[in-house]
């Protein structure tokens, strides 16, 4: 791998994109059931946005003790043992991106398709995946330049939109006017069952605020690069979501987004009119192309770390002329593909979803961990009002791990044996020797 390629803006975008997916432009209509007043839900997704912060503090102190690729994978190796480390890359390595980028692929296929562009979805997904796989062949420039592109795109679009449905003169519908602020009966609503049960699916919108984390080894100076992007990506994240919000909130009738899946296509038309579904739904095709972007390239920076240190994994960490991990990215690509044409992503990306979540919840405590256990070590970037962030981060993870259980008992037992294979693979290679 070539180092040092990477600046900040690069590693911001990545951010950026790994985080707007489809989350923020469909879950609205869902909140507006439990949440029916404006005020709770910019809180919800303030909220949303500072816990995802207070993880990125905890990954840029650990990033800046160890800046190297590798994620998950690399970080636990570190704070625990190898085991753990070990079972995260292997989560990683299955599904943890695979599934991920196929559905991505598969929602890019669709919003094209209903663009007007006369080809199958299916085939649309599978091309997009082809296209950034060999694209993630080139140089890491290369990929930085592409990606920060997407995103720089992907956010004037939104900021486009939501500076016209500010407009008085833009919107179609006359609508009742809604109050931002908060009115009696919102703080009874904070307090209630739908808000946290609401949260759940917004921090799942917010999932991807560590991807520079993966890249490290790519970024110049990753010690200071990583926690800007971390930092800064998520902040510009949570001001967009929460104005996108505003923006669908106040221009668009409440009865046409409530239980509405799609509720960001519903919003544009009734601001807009018709022309505004198909402005709404090239922005959502734009921001999962971005999306498929930053998943390929974090998820085959994990690949290549385990590469790099299991000799009988070696070929993931083969790099070609432009230093990019070859058999890395074929590898998750072809895995990608897989899952796509078989149909199984999303049943494979619900029982991978809480191993994920275990994944950032003990990087998170190894904050904590190594600050009692380790205290010598040099921390360039330490998480400031320690240790309320990590505290914090691990009891709103604490409760959705509990939410999956109770509505995924099924996907959380395959997620078990996915575990059980991990461990057996690993005591077999416990006696390998490692290449570093």
């Amino acid at each position: 791998m070539i180092k040092g390629e990477i600046g900040h803006g690069p590693a911001v975008a990545l951010v950026v994109a790994n985080m707007i997916g489809t989350g923020v432009f469909t879950s609205l209509g869902y909140q507006l059931e439990a949440l029916p007043s404006a005020f709770p839900i910019l809180v919800l997704w303030a909220v949303g946005g500072v816990l995802s912060f207070c993880g990125a503090l905890c990954y840029a102190e650990l990033v800046s003790i160890w800046p190297r690729s590798g994620g998950e994978y690399h970080l636990l190796r570190e704070a625990y043992h190898p085991l753990a480390g070990f079972m995260a890359g292997w989560v990683s390595l299955v599904a943890g991106f695979a599934a991920p980028i196929a559905l991505a692929s598969m929602a890019f296929g669709r919003y094209m398709a209903k663009l007007g562009v006369p080809v199958e979805p299916m085939v649309l997904a599978a091309g997009a995946v082809v296209l950034v796989t060999v694209i993630m062949l080139g140089s890491t420039s290369a990929v930085g330049r592409f990606l920060g592109a997407l995103t720089v795109l992907k956010v004037s679009l939104i900021l486009a939109f939501m500076a016209g449905a500010l407009v008085p003169a833009a919107t179609v519908a006359t609508v009742v006017p809604v109050s931002l602020l908060p009115k009696p009966g919102d703080w009874d609503l904070m307090i209630s069952g739908g808000f946290a049960t609401s949260l759940v699916y917004v921090m799942y919108a917010y999932t991807g605020w560590n991807g520079a984390a993966y890249v490290a080894g790519d970024l110049r100076d990753p010690q200071r690069s990583v926690p800007l992007a971390l930092l800064g990506g998520t902040v510009l994240v949570m001001l967009l979501y929460i104005g996108l919000n505003v923006a669908f909130l106040v221009k668009a009738p409440w009865e046409s987004l409530r239980s509405e899946p799609e509720v960001a296509l519903a919003a544009a038309k009734a601001i807009f009119g018709e022309r505004g579904g198909a402005w709404m739904g090239g922005l959502i095709a734009f921001g999962l192309l971005s999306m498929l972007t930053g998943l390929t390239w974090a998820g085959s920076r994990v690949h290549q770390r385990l590469g790099q240190d299991l000799v009988r994994l070696s070929f993931l960490a083969r790099v070609n002329k432009h230093g990019a991990p070859v058999g890395a990215v074929l590898l998750q690509g072809g895995l990608a593909l897989l899952l796509l044409l078989s149909g199984t992503f999303d049943a494979v990306l619900n029982y991978v979803e809480a191993l994920l979540l275990v994944s950032s919840l003990l990087a998170v405590l190894a904050v904590i961990w190594l600050r009692v256990r380790r205290p010598d070590l040099v921390r360039p970037f330490k998480v400031p009002l320690y240790p309320l962030p990590p505290l914090l981060f691990a009891g709103a993870t604490g409760y959705m791990m509990w939410f999956l259980v109770g509505q995924r008992p099924q996907e959380l037992m395959w997620g078990g044996v996915t575990l059980l294979v991990g461990g057996v693979l690993y005591a077999g290679l416990r006696g390998w020797q490692e290449s570093v």
